[in-house]
């Protein structure tokens, strides 16, 4: 227990992430990442990249943004053991595995994943998958006993990190938690949750930030590069080059850029975002006949660049 004034008044000025920075925060340092996708498109490969960085293998930014090195993971390989221990290629340093099944459902016995962590001396805790975790994700009562686990862990001062599968879905329908499987329970503890949208096999797939504790990070464009195991940015929408290109941007151009559509929502977050480039001093707002238009504080210098996209 804590007193009501140091609950409210004693958290940090900006949100401290393991995975981001500023206010491009993937993973809140203290709350729960949920990796969701369809099977093939590269969760379990973001992840073991995470988790090189997080024991300090790998020294470089994971989707161009920085990982805390310097914890201790305890990596429950309950989906595909053989395949992952393939993948994974270390070994010893800072890294315990789990393989196969949990000693019980960790829904109905939501004490156990604590205590697994506890034996592991971990500080970070991976979960691969959340369907070997738990029998039954669909039902709400087994979703609040995921999440009562997840919880538990999270108070001690843990974080978590949770690969888990999206509902079948026709193609090209909108994406939100809602496609998330299971029940809503499962997304709700979590402080963000990052969508990998593509087929099996693509080389490229879509990162989508569905749930963020800051602002939304993505969406982008990822090379999945299979032989080295490694996940980057392949492109992702520049609105002050393409503002530079063109002369201009509206909102309405912004969110078919970033998102492919310009629904109410869709249009206000790019008008957040073009509002930040401006308060970063790189575009300068203008209206023009009763809407706005955002312009280049300088013109592009050279040929025009390609149109809505840069390399990583």
């Amino acid at each position: 227990m804590v007193t009501g004034g140091s609950f409210v008044l004693d958290v940090p000025a900006a949100v401290e992430s393991l995975w981001g920075s500023e206010e491009k925060v993937i993973w809140p340092d203290g709350e729960g990442l949920m990796l969701t996708g369809t099977q093939g498109v590269g969760k379990t490969t973001l992840a073991q990249q995470l988790v090189l960085s997080l024991i300090g293998v790998l020294d470089a930014p994971v989707l161009g943004l920085p990982v805390v090195p310097g914890r201790r993971v305890l990596y429950l390989a309950m989906d595909r053991p053989h395949q992952i221990r393939r993948a994974f290629r270390l070994l010893d340093q800072n890294l315990v595995i789990w393989k196969g099944p949990p000693p019980a459902d960790l829904a109905k016995h939501t004490e156990i994943l604590t205590e697994l962590a506890e034996q592991a001396d971990s500080d970070v805790v991976v979960v691969d998958s959340l369907k070997d975790a738990a029998v039954g994700l669909s039902e709400d009562e087994v979703g609040a006993g995921w999440n009562r686990a997840a919880q538990g862990l999270l108070a001690t001062g843990r974080n978590l990190l949770v690969l888990h599968h999206r509902k079948k879905q026709a193609k090209n329908a909108r994406t939100g938690l809602d496609d998330v499987y299971g029940s809503t329970w499962l997304t709700s503890g979590m402080g963000s949750v990052v969508l990998l949208d593509g087929n099996p096999g693509d080389p490229l797939v879509e990162f989508r930030h569905l749930k963020f504790p800051v602002s939304e990070v993505g969406p982008m464009k990822v090379s999945h590069d299979q032989a080295s195991g490694l996940m980057t940015v392949a492109e992702q929408v520049d609105l002050v080059a393409v503002a530079q290109d063109e002369g201009s941007i509206t909102v309405k151009q912004a969110a078919l850029l970033l998102f492919g559509s310009a629904t109410t929502n869709e249009v206000e977050k790019a008008r957040r975002r073009l509002d930040k480039r401006v308060d970063a001093g790189e575009l300068v707002k203008k209206d023009e006949g009763g809407a706005s238009a955002y312009h280049p504080l300088l013109p592009a210098f050279g040929s025009r660049r390609e149109h809505a996209s840069r390399p990583a």
